[in-house]
């Protein structure tokens, strides 16, 4: 062989040797820092699962620090081809892609009879604004089509960093006001009877979209009869919440990548993420009426049982409010929405997982609702953790509890 050729084959399997340590050591780094608690169900698998998403991510931000591409870019490509399983069409529920005023969809059909018209939902899927897909949800809303005998909306709103709020709200709006201005016509659906729902940002804007909604007074549609809010995500308030200290490094979702989930919607300047950590965004004179309703003391007994320690007054650092001061809006932070508004919420179901740094977010929009003596359905899961409805019929990536968890979604609509 060629001298020449010697060399440029070993250097070259020098570099892939040197990529593969860099990646290797960056991800053992961060696993070193992931915790999974025994009590989460399949904790073996979880394990696999998170080193799987960390060793992808890791690979994107090399990628994008060489300006090949983009980190998000390279998530959102490995995730469709490897790690989203889009199974056959199974009997009993028929699925069609559409545009809705623009937007896309994906419209799940039970294909069985039907004496008079069926109920509908409008569904967001979660991902921080940032990750996820029609695809990445295919499974829930199949299952919960078939199973309760509902249409089903999934919808396809555009994503961040390429699109900031309110471009994600904007378009689940568009495509449930056209879902419920044709639901009767086309679709054969009540449109008295059409909930929204989503999983973890989703469901944020299921809220968030309730509200916009309740805020109108010349309403010439029918208000969602119910918002079906899975793990939902629902103020940038406080990330020091019970369930954001016990929580703070369990897969899938970190205390500190919410933060980063909800300033990409906002406007991507990450530079603030350990101030809004602290709570150095929120105004001395706003802390006394969100204290009120994100208090501890709001929470039950059994939030505490894993530990927490009350964090001691944040200073507040005006440059950093005037940067994300939208997020405290009630349309990015439903849970602090006034009186007036919360008076006006459909029934809700919320479900929480108790391994989630969101819990405590779900639990306390309950009591706000129960204060209000509005219908709640809760339920919580005890070995749950965030994401975990993602993994429902994925294969070797399927989580058994993910069929438990739509069954109660399912349950829960069934009533509508």
């Amino acid at each position: 062989m060629d001298i020449g050729w010697a060399i440029l084959i070993i250097g070259i399997a020098a570099l892939v040797a040197a990529f593969l340590l860099l990646v290797i050591g960056l991800a053992y780094s961060e696993l070193m820092n992931s915790d999974i608690p025994r009590g989460v169900a399949n904790s073996g698998k979880l394990h696999m699962v998170h080193g799987l998403f960390v060793g992808i991510a890791v690979v994107g931000r090399i990628l994008h620090r060489l300006g090949i591409c983009h980190q998000v870019s390279f998530i959102r490509w490995f995730t469709a081809c490897f790690l989203t399983r889009v199974n056959p069409v199974p009997p009993g529920v028929r699925v069609k892609d559409l545009k809705f005023s623009e937007v896309s969809v994906r419209v799940y059909e039970p294909t069985t009879g039907c004496d008079g018209l069926r109920r509908g939902l409008a569904y967001f899927h979660g991902g921080g604004w940032v990750l996820g897909s029609i695809d990445s949800v295919d499974e829930v809303c199949r299952h919960i089509a078939k199973e309760s005998d509902t249409t089903v909306v999934s919808v396809g709103y555009r994503l961040a960093p390429e699109h900031r709020y309110p471009a994600q709200l904007d378009d689940c709006e568009t495509a449930t006001c056209h879902f419920l201005s044709v639901a009767e016509a086309e679709f054969s659906v009540d449109p008295r009877r059409v909930a929204v729902g989503g999983d973890g940002t989703g469901a944020n804007m299921a809220a968030a979209l309730c509200q916009r909604l309740a805020r109108r007074e010349d309403r010439h549609l029918p208000f969602p009869c119910a918002q079906v809010l899975i793990y939902p995500t629902l103020q940038m308030a406080d990330f020091n919440l019970p369930s954001y200290q016990q929580n703070h490094a369990v897969p899938i979702l970190f205390r500190g990548r919410m933060v980063f989930y909800y300033l990409q919607y906002l406007n991507g300047d990450i530079s603030v993420c350990q101030d809004v950590l602290e709570g150095n965004h929120v105004p001395t004179e706003l802390r006394p009426r969100y204290k009120e309703w994100l208090s501890p003391s709001n929470l039950q007994d059994e939030c505490f049982e894993r530990g927490f320690c009350e964090q001691p007054a944040p200073e507040y650092d005006g440059e950093v409010y005037h940067t994300i001061k939208v997020g405290l809006e009630p349309e990015v932070s439903p849970l602090l929405a006034g009186d007036d508004v919360i008076q006006k919420s459909p029934p809700t179901f919320i479900l929480t997982c108790e391994y989630d740094v969101l819990r405590d977010d779900g639990i306390l929009y309950r009591k706000r609702l129960l204060d209000m003596e509005k219908d709640v359905t809760w339920h919580h899961v005890m070995d749950g953790f965030h994401g975990m409805i993602n993994f429902l019929n994925q294969g070797r990536l399927t989580f058994p509890s993910a069929v438990r968890v739509v069954d109660r979604v399912v349950a829960y609509v069934k009533t509508l």
